[in-house]
């Protein structure tokens, strides 16, 4: 039985999880490299990150945290971790090469390269602690657990669209840009095997909120110092704009489901 049940909660994590690559197939209804797509693209992934950021994983991390009991301690908390998060992302960013002040078509070609790859590394530690959350949903209760898979899936539709674009339209390779998708959403049934494995002993809401906290302060820099920038580089800021306000506003509805 207790097989049969971690099994089941291991299966609705990874459907969450690959549910990623169906937003991926938009590669496939594209030809070309299209320069106002690959702004819209980037700043659409720049608003689906932040408004997971403030509409998923903050109030995850506050709630974690222990709002109820103590809210000035749970936002301090919050707010440090989410540092720690940004000032992570930032050294990451050191190591991961591109080119400044250069308007080249080959700049702009490594860059967009590079922005597709920091976004895939973002989503799979953002993926990680949902498979962890889908497993143990999915571990106590089966509509429970397949509520929140089917919430998970909805919602990772977008971000293997962030994902897939970016590294379609800098390497012209549909294989690339589909494996990179993957090992963006495996992240999830990995987080979940991991749950099941090790973890599930020792976790608990406080590590929860700082995971959730460390992540939405990757993300945020992420979008703020990548994506809405790079966006712009091609020459279609209004285009941009648009596509960043349709990522912000199209997480939240995702959630609906």
């Amino acid at each position: 039985m207790f097989e049969d049940v971690a099994l089941r909660a291991l299966f609705l994590s990874t459907l969450a999880g690959l549910s990623t690559m169906i937003g991926a197939l938009i590669i496939f209804f594209t030809n070309g490299k299209n320069e106002k797509l690959i702004s819209a693209s980037l700043a659409f992934a720049g608003g689906v990150m932040i408004s997971v950021s403030y509409t998923e994983l903050i109030p995850n991390a506050m709630a974690y945290f222990g709002i109820d009991s103590n809210k000035p301690l749970a936002t301090i908390l919050m707010v440090l971790f989410l540092a720690l998060g940004i000032v992570f992302a930032a050294m990451l960013d050191k190591f991961v090469p591109h080119e400044e002040n250069k308007e080249t078509h080959e700049a702009k070609h490594e860059n967009l390269y590079r922005v597709g790859f920091i976004s895939m590394m973002a989503l799979a530690l953002h993926n990680f602690p949902e498979g962890i959350a889908t497993f143990m949903a999915g571990f106590d209760s089966i509509e429970l657990g397949l509520t929140i898979a089917l919430a998970i899936a909805f919602h990772n539709i977008p971000e293997g669209i962030t994902v897939a674009l970016p590294i379609y339209f800098s390497t012209g390779s549909r294989k690339k840009a589909l494996g990179y998708t993957f090992l963006s959403s495996i992240t999830e049934p990995l987080g979940a095997l991991l749950a099941f494995v090790v973890l599930r002993p020792f976790i608990n809401d406080f590590m929860l909120g700082i995971i959730f906290s460390l992540i939405s302060g990757i993300m945020l820099y992420i979008a703020i110092e990548e994506l809405l920038p790079s966006s712009k580089d091609y020459g279609y800021p209004k285009i941009a704009l648009y596509a960043t306000f349709a990522g912000i506003c199209l997480m939240p509805l995702t959630m609906m489901f």
